[in-house]
């Protein structure tokens, strides 16, 4: 069984001697050492046995670790977790740079060193405020785990489960996730895609597509690089050097 972080707007990849090229997406990033400092450049500045990097989105960057693993960590840029990630910018500031572990631990209020990916997620949702979520919400995403893979899904849709209009379930959505319905029904596909992607490896991209949600293998194509900066083509090539969390 494949352990998952729990937060829907989190997507973890563990990838090992891995070399990226240059691109940008809408995601922020996180990119963390799992053992060795790596190379990286960012905006053109080249940053050398670095032991990891946070970016804002459209940020344009490339990684270089031949000799270890990376955890490469996705987050939705309206989400929670994302809005309290960039409340840790500065202004005009794009990229955040660990040039060691203690600077790691210390981003995240950690009591100790630790290359855990989970451990470091969990210290970052922990500055996230408890909510409880209302009812409704609860069924719109209850519902958006078992038909995912429906390509009729519509606005509509949701408001007529829980007798709302349209745009006051949006409201409500947002209110309570920090991003909208669209964008929660986007990464539950692209995350599923994904894990058929790395584990199902002899399935056609195209299948994969159609299973989760897509209406064919371009408009998977589209979101996934828009969203994290690799096609999938790339990401079923490279299957043997990168895991999901």
């Amino acid at each position: 069984m494949i352990k998952q972080l729990v937060n829907p707007f989190i997507l973890a990849l563990k990838a090992r001697n891995l070399t990226v090229e240059i691109h940008h997406h809408s995601a922020f990033q996180m990119v963390l050492s799992n053992d060795s400092p790596f190379n990286s450049t960012i905006n053109g500045q080249l940053c050398e046995k670095i032991h990891g990097f946070i970016i804002k989105p459209q940020v344009k960057h490339h990684c270089v670790a031949e000799d270890g693993t990376l955890n490469v960590v996705n987050i939705e840029p309206y989400s929670s977790v994302g809005l309290e990630l960039s409340g840790r910018f500065q202004p005009n500031e794009d990229y955040l740079v660990f040039n060691s572990p203690s600077e790691t631990s210390s981003f995240f209020s950690l009591e100790k060193e630790t290359y855990d990916i989970y451990t470091i997620i969990n210290a970052l949702l922990s500055q996230i405020p408890t909510l409880d979520y209302d009812e409704r919400v609860l069924q719109i995403i209850e519902y958006i785990h078992s038909k995912y893979a429906n390509q009729g899904i519509t606005p509509q849709t949701f408001a007529d489960i829980v007798y709302l209009s349209p745009s006051r379930l949006a409201a409500l959505f947002k209110e309570q996730t920090g991003s909208s319905l669209s964008k929660y029904l986007l990464w539950t596909r692209l995350r599923h895609a994904i894990i058929l992607t790395l584990t199902e490896k002899d399935r056609n991209l195209t299948d994969i597509a159609y299973a989760t949600g897509f209406y064919d293998q371009s408009q998977f194509n589209k979101y996934m690089y828009e969203m994290f900066g690799m096609p999938p083509k790339a990401l079923k090539m490279n299957s043997d050097l990168i895991e999901i969390y």
